[in-house]
């Protein structure tokens, strides 16, 4: 379709002698496939009447276009609408590959980036189904995708739950045995909230856990390092599990601060005075000449911060696969930081000038409000598994994880990138509206009208009137999967979707498909709108079921 709206764009374009973007919008049934006020835009600009510009487009595009166009009509001020010729809907209908890019470009994107030593949370849920799901479209397109994870392993969030494992141990690491697999995730969730909670206390308890901080680097302490390692290899291990449940793919590298630091240290050290300032022994970039903050990349004690070590990941990811794109999804919170970071970045490695791309996202939103992990205080994901499972329940449903990772997914990947979600979890697990659940029907519907056939045809040389709007609707797909993979934005095709599966319902109510005498063109098309939502949600991440 959008080559059809190309060749429309053209010829209007050469009417007017000069370049000018056609926007083309749905009309009623009645007045056609494709509609354009472009008349009324130009008729200032052009000191002509609208109505006679739309006149005279509508006469150029029936001659010139008559292999695409069956009918122009002008209504109205000066609205232009268009009917196509039926073989140009069958031949967009045919085309089962979207039209991507195909380019060979290498793409490193961070898929889960949740800290160990804490809990995950709703937030980094969602950071990682929107990463996975962009990843998912840009795969699709042909590019070369590494799914790879950055995680804190070392800093000050480590030093906050190390103070309360080391008072819960006693000196006795074997202690931490008594941790059922099962409960591990909210003990980890305690230790950091009481850790965090006791930093603010005093300025004793807070310089012991910076102390504790410290020693995350060195790990000299063989209790701290039992204690350690076990509760890190706890979290990686919850933090795998969770990703499986809310069905993103799996990473293939995990890169770790502690690797990061030195390399991040180095760049910075070698970049002062040019890039880099000291002030009281830090050295610091003055971000606030690039659209960010002045931040401290190493303190003056010689340790890298953040912004360091983000450097240092910029350098190992090259040296892992060269990517010609790196794409960071992050809370919008971070957006001035990462200004800063890449710009620093591309001050002192020129050659990364234009790789990473930092993508923020708005907050996900409760009833108890933004979720915080600064203050230890957060809505853990495996809560939200249990909430989404009893509200399935309740409705007479059974839970699985297919299911429960379908309505998450959906209802934070329908929300435009850097919204907010509000999520309502009756309205998420609804089998009306727009929702997950509501589309796994739509597809389970579908098939189950498909499993009554003995034959279906692979394709069809007619449309009728009441079939129309369903093949124009189908015929949008590759469209929005160009534009949502190229403006990477996941929430154009749940928003297809959904209108697709609307449009279906419609075409269904008033067309019978087993036992009519068009029943082989229907079942063309009910099988053509099934595979389409089927593709759809799994560019999304979601099952799609024959049966619910």
């Amino acid at each position: 379709m959008d080559k059809v709206r190309k060749s429309i764009n053209k010829i209007i374009n050469e009417y007017l002698d000069q370049e000018i973007e056609t926007i083309f919008t749905r009309p009623e049934p009645e007045f056609g496939d494709l509609s354009t006020n472009i008349a009324l835009q130009l008729a200032k600009k052009l000191n002509k009447n609208p109505k006679q510009i739309a006149n005279d487009l509508a006469e150029l595009l029936s001659k010139e276009l008559s292999g695409i166009i069956l009918k122009v009509s002008v209504a109205g001020p000066g609205f232009i609408n268009i009917v196509l010729v039926d073989d140009i809907l069958l031949d967009q209908l045919r085309a089962d590959v979207p039209a991507t890019d195909r380019s060979e470009q290498v793409v490193i994107i961070e898929t889960n980036n949740p800290n160990p030593f804490k809990a995950m949370h709703v937030g980094h849920a969602y950071n990682s189904i929107m990463s996975d799901t962009i990843a998912n479209l840009i795969e699709n397109s042909g590019k070369q995708v590494h799914r790879v994870s950055y995680h804190g392993d070392v800093g000050t969030h480590v030093g906050k739950s190390m103070y309360s494992l080391l008072k819960y141990v006693d000196g006795n690491p074997d202690k931490l045995n008594d941790i059922k697999p099962s409960e591990r995730n909210s003990f980890m969730s305690k230790m950091y909230s009481d850790g965090a909670k006791a930093y603010n206390n005093d300025e004793y308890t807070k310089n012991k856990i910076v102390e504790l901080a410290k020693q995350s680097f060195t790990r000299d302490d063989p209790i701290y390092q039992q204690v350690y390692e076990m509760c890190k290899q706890w979290s990686f291990d919850q933090i795998d599990d969770i990703l499986k449940r809310i069905g993103s793919k799996p990473v293939e590298r995990k890169f770790l601060e502690s690797e990061a630091n030195d390399e991040g240290v180095a760049i910075v050290k070698a970049n002062v005075p040019d890039v880099f300032t000291e002030s009281d022994g830090a050295l610091v970039f003055q971000g606030s000449k690039h659209g960010s903050f002045d931040n401290v990349f190493v303190s003056k004690q010689g340790i890298g911060l953040y912004g360091a070590r983000d450097l240092g990941l910029i350098k190992l990811k090259d040296q892992y696969c060269h990517p010609q794109k790196s794409y960071i999804v992050t809370a919008e919170e971070q957006r001035d930081y990462f200004k800063g970071v890449i710009a620093a970045a591309e001050l002192c490695m020129p050659r990364f000038k234009d790789i990473t791309v930092n993508i923020p996202t708005g907050m996900v939103k409760l009833s108890t409000g933004k979720m915080s992990s600064r203050t230890g205080d957060v809505v853990e994901i495996s809560w939200l598994f249990d909430q989404i499972a009893a509200a399935i329940v309740d409705r007479g449903g059974t839970p699985n994880d297919l299911f429960i990772a379908g309505v998450l997914r959906y209802q934070f990947l329908k929300v435009r990138v850097g919204g907010d979600v509000i999520f309502d979890i009756n309205e998420a697990v609804s089998i009306e509206g727009n929702s997950g659940p509501y589309l796994q029907y739509a597809h389970a519907r579908a098939s189950s009208i498909l499993s009554k056939a003995n034959n279906i045809p692979s394709s069809i040389s007619n449309i009728e009137t009441s079939e129309r709007m369903l093949v124009v609707k189908l015929t949008e797909y590759q469209d929005v999967i160009l534009r949502s993979t190229n403006e990477l934005l996941p929430h154009l095709i749940c928003t297809y979707l959904y209108e697709l599966s609307q449009e279906f319902n419609r075409f269904y109510e008033k067309n019978r498909v087993i036992g009519d005498s068009r029943q082989n063109q229907r079942l063309f098309l009910v099988r053509k709108y099934a595979n389409t939502l089927k593709n759809g949600l799994h560019l999304l991440g979601i099952f799609a079921p024959d049966k619910m």
